[in-house]
């Protein structure tokens, strides 16, 4: 049964009420049926315009919106959203193939989310500046505070499409922008019916848009005079392309990644084998922060390995519609025939399978290589899928060197009871966050979430979320009296 998702849908619903005529539309393909669920549209370029003119009239409109209203908007989604939750875990379910255990995890996160900037934007304020520190400053008084920037123009991916979409949205919103979001096309469905959730729990037309397509639609978007800053979750070649049309519009990325996993010696091989083996392989590895180089100090390496192949091994491979399913099928296979690609030219360039990834259609079961020489793609490239690599080091030194060896920085993570190891790549470990005894897919929104070298600008994290969607004011007076 085929349901088609339209820009009248979402125009109708989200941008006063206005309709607007279609573009191409294209089939959606269930990783899980391989049948068609969907229609998405590419929108018309002319259409993109009119809404980026109606969110620009919306947030003229709510610009002075307060602090206690804009709470209270996003409460109100919050709830909506947890009454529409089962709605939208199946959407997730049939259109990524996300396993219906992992897809109603991320929606309740999302929910939490957005309740938690419903909280933090009551708190976000600014400070009074010393101006009398200086002696021309004698007589003055000072302040800053947080002023929204605008339109908001978010490019959002599929692995999570509830969750990374409500990362843009309730900060920008929270910080008083308007919001026009792109979403994947297989995240379409989930989009329009997250922004229905926000609009019929009372959010304003036109603060919150959707549009739908592919590149050129995002392009678009980007492109818009009226658009005054871009947050963008996905690959690094689409940010470069988003880049060049960007100009000097903020710009907030969150990249790609290959997550390096540290364990030392002293760690328990236990317990590290078990969470890495679930940041690397569950939701197929389609999680930038994924496990993906396992590093492990060479006096543990054969008893990690096989822990760590036994871990592999008990996470079950099964249907996304199975809530105990931990890998259902990757989002194309297209994707999932990459992954492979990967895995077979590692082991033509020496790399051996200590556990061989087998592929049925869109799903492929967990691979884990070692010995992979240092070109290998499994080492070099962001698989983005179920497999791994684990690699010796010789000492804390080495195995640190090797983290760094990569031209990501996301984020990654160290297993050990040393003290003095964990400080030392805090300090040094080249990464936007890391965790200490926890996997590098382990995340919570309350901490500055983002990326060094070449995995983004800019963070992502409720109240750091709100700041980057927003610009500080500062606003000085000379004291006549």
């Amino acid at each position: 049964m085929t349901h088609p998702i339209s820009l009248v849908d979402v125009a109708c619903a989200y941008s006063a009420g206005r309709e607007f005529p279609l573009g191409t539309l294209a089939a959606w393909v269930s990783p899980s049926t391989g049948e068609s669920v969907a229609q998405v549209s590419e929108t018309p370029e002319a259409v993109i315009a009119q809404v980026v003119d109606l969110a620009q009239a919306a947030y003229q409109q709510h610009r002075r919106a307060t602090a206690a209203q804009r709470s209270q908007w996003l409460a109100q989604a919050g709830d909506a959203l947890a009454a529409a939750a089962a709605e939208v875990v199946e959407l997730i379910v049939a259109d990524v193939g996300k396993p219906r255990r992992v897809a109603a995890g991320e929606v309740q996160r999302s929910i939490d989310f957005i309740r938690a900037c419903a909280r933090e934007v009551l708190n976000m304020g600014g400070e009074v500046l010393p101006l009398e520190a200086m002696a021309a400053g004698a007589g003055h008084f000072g302040f800053t505070r947080h002023v929204p920037l605008g339109v908001v123009a978010a490019i959002t991916p599929f692995n999570a499409p509830a969750n990374l979409l409500c990362q843009k949205v309730a900060p920008a919103l929270a910080a008083g922008n308007a919001i026009v979001v792109k979403p994947h096309p297989a995240a379409a469905r989930a989009a329009v019916r997250i922004a229905r959730a926000f609009f019929d729990a009372g959010l304003p037309a036109g603060l919150f848009n959707v549009v739908t397509g592919d590149r050129s639609a995002a392009i678009t978007l980007v492109s818009q005079d009226l658009v005054r800053a871009v947050t963008f979750t996905g690959g690094n070649l689409a940010a470069e392309a988003l880049s060049r049309v960007v100009g000097t519009k903020k710009f907030l990325t969150e990249l790609g990644s290959n997550a390096a996993n540290v364990v030392l010696a002293d760690a328990d091989l236990a317990d590290a084998a078990k969470r890495i083996a679930g940041a690397a392989f569950e939701a197929s590895g389609q999680q930038c922060v994924s496990a993906q180089r396992v590093i492990v100090e060479r006096a543990v390496l054969q008893p990690f390995l096989d822990l760590f192949v036994a871990a592999a091994k008990a996470l079950k491979v099964g249907p996304a519609e199975d809530a105990t399913t931990d890998l259902g099928p990757m989002v194309s296979r297209t994707q999932a025939d990459r992954v492979m690609r990967i895995a077979r030219e590692s082991v033509a360039q020496g790399a051996r399978f200590a556990l061989e990834p087998v592929q049925k259609g869109c799903t492929v079961s967990p691979g884990i290589l070692v010995a992979a020489p240092r070109p290998s793609p499994v080492w070099t490239e962001e698989a983005f899928g179920p497999i791994a690599v684990v690699e010796p080091a010789d000492d804390v030194q080495h195995a640190l060197a090797l983290a760094n060896d990569s031209e990501f920085g996301l984020q990654g993570a160290l297993f050990t009871t040393n003290l003095n190891a964990a400080f030392l790549f805090s300090d040094d470990f080249d990464v936007g966050s890391l965790w200490i005894n926890e996997a590098s897919r382990y995340r919570l929104d309350c901490y500055p979430f983002g990326g060094s070298k070449k995995s983004g600008t800019g963070r992502e994290g409720v109240r750091y979320a709100m700041e980057e969607l927003s610009q500080l004011k500062f606003t000085g007076m000379r004291l006549t009296r």
